[in-house]
């Protein structure tokens, strides 16, 4: 193969990926034209646009500015960060089911989220940090379990799915301990509910997303020789044990940003990643897909969950998890 055959290769990829991304921005901004205009005050596009524009009146700019603007926007930032930390682990681990999902990085934030929580009734600011906090710690607890001469997939998967056993007891020790008040909201929060989130709390959620996201960016090209194998990578001079450390906080932090937001918004991270890489094609890690893909489950399922049934809204973790379990359960029967 001739350096301009791969060149032209590589610029074939990149503009394929541009062009998937466009696509799914595209059904992106649909979602969230039609999350911002319906409820039991529908608004009319019109009435959407004046409001996001700053010409709209008084009950649109209500409705979009206070209700629905911050539910459409953090769910939109809760699916990204997921899609992206998802992308990172399953291309680091080199395993399509070890999204933070399965190997117990969303399980250790949970427990420790709900523990602040349950003990201390603690929110905004002082859960985000808690959650974050224990995501690190239990993600960190993982990686020392699983090191043997370095992080392999399998052992990954496995250390996880115990330390996540060990998470669910303390999320239902916690359960137990609690008042029926503050049973009621930690189960509501376990399930991955959007009712809580309001502007300030994704203004924090935008603000880590951004930061988070950009250093992903600059570890791409890590990611991408990482995907190649620890020898082929330590071949071309990359330190494969350092380059996933790094590349893993990263998707741990980004995580806990989503959990302490939405809480576990269970399955979104497992699924994005995959049919990003499907959709551009190539082996290519497709972060920005991956974040579109993401967000763009997370806002539809959100939709189905407040009007799939009428007068009954459900958590939007219950639809993702309707329609990742199977997924997960196919990807299990069709490997090895």
């Amino acid at each position: 193969m001739t350096l301009s055959t791969s060149i032209r290769g590589a610029l074939v990829g990149v503009r394929r990926e541009l062009v998937v991304l466009a696509a799914v921005v595209v059904v992106l901004v649909a979602l969230v034209l039609v999350g911002l205009g319906v409820g039991s005050i529908p608004l009319t596009p019109a009435q959407v646009a004046g409001a996001l524009f700053g010409q709209g009146d008084r009950i649109s700019d209500f409705v979009i500015g206070q209700l629905r603007g911050p539910r459409v926007l953090g769910a939109v930032l809760v699916g990204a960060s997921l899609g992206v930390a998802g992308a990172i682990v399953q291309s680091v681990v080199r395993n399509p089911i070890a999204s933070p999902d399965v190997i117990g990085i969303t399980s250790g934030a949970s427990a420790a989220g709900l523990t602040a929580i349950v003990l201390f009734g603690a929110s905004g600011g002082t859960l985000f940090s808690v959650v974050l906090v224990g995501a690190v710690v239990v993600s960190v607890v993982i990686a020392g379990l699983a090191w043997r001469r370095g992080i392999t997939g399998n052992r990954v998967v496995l250390v996880g799915i115990g330390v996540a056993a060990i998470c669910l007891s303390i999320t239902g020790w916690m359960l137990t301990s609690g008042t029926v008040t503050q049973a009621g909201t930690a189960l509501l929060w376990l399930s991955g509910s959007l009712n809580a989130v309001d502007r300030n709390l994704v203004g924090v959620l935008a603000v880590a997303f951004v930061m988070l996201f950009l250093l992903a960016l600059l570890q791409s090209s890590r990611l991408t020789v990482l995907t190649l194998g620890d020898e082929v990578a330590a071949a071309l001079g990359l330190r494969p044990d350092r380059a996933k450390v790094l590349l893993l906080l990263t998707a741990v932090c980004l995580t806990a940003a989503a959990v302490a937001t939405a809480g576990p918004v269970s399955f979104v991270a497992l699924m994005a990643a995959p049919i990003a890489r499907r959709l551009v094609g190539g082996g290519r890690v497709a972060l920005g897909p991956a974040a579109a893909v993401g967000a763009a489950i997370t806002l539809g399922s959100d939709l189905i969950a407040q009007f799939a049934i009428p007068g009954n809204a459900l958590p939007v973790g219950v639809v993702t998890g309707v329609v990742g379990a199977p997924y997960l359960l196919w990807l299990l029967a069709r490997g090895r």
